[in-house]
């Protein structure tokens, strides 16, 4: 169980005034903040889209009747003496 200390009331509050001070000396308010995390979450679900279509795009055969691309030779195991 946290312990609760009858000063950490005041002092949370404190701190949420410095986080917000901090916030607006950058230039950031809370709608602008709001913009720029809807903005990146946009950013990423697009990124996301264009990967899974990538994908879709390889698994797609282009021509059935081509053969399928064989792989690189792997290098060879050597031991070590």
């Amino acid at each position: 169980m946290a312990k609760v200390d009858e000063a950490s009331g005041p002092r949370g509050r404190r701190v949420c005034c410095l986080v917000s001070e901090m916030l607006e000396e950058m230039g950031l308010d809370s709608k602008k903040a709001r913009e720029i995390r809807r903005q990146t979450l946009l950013g990423l679900m697009t990124f996301c889209q264009w990967q899974l279509a990538r994908i879709e795009e390889e698994t797609e055969p282009e021509d059935p009747k081509r053969e399928e691309p064989k792989r690189k030779p792997r290098g060879r195991r050597v031991n070590v003496v």
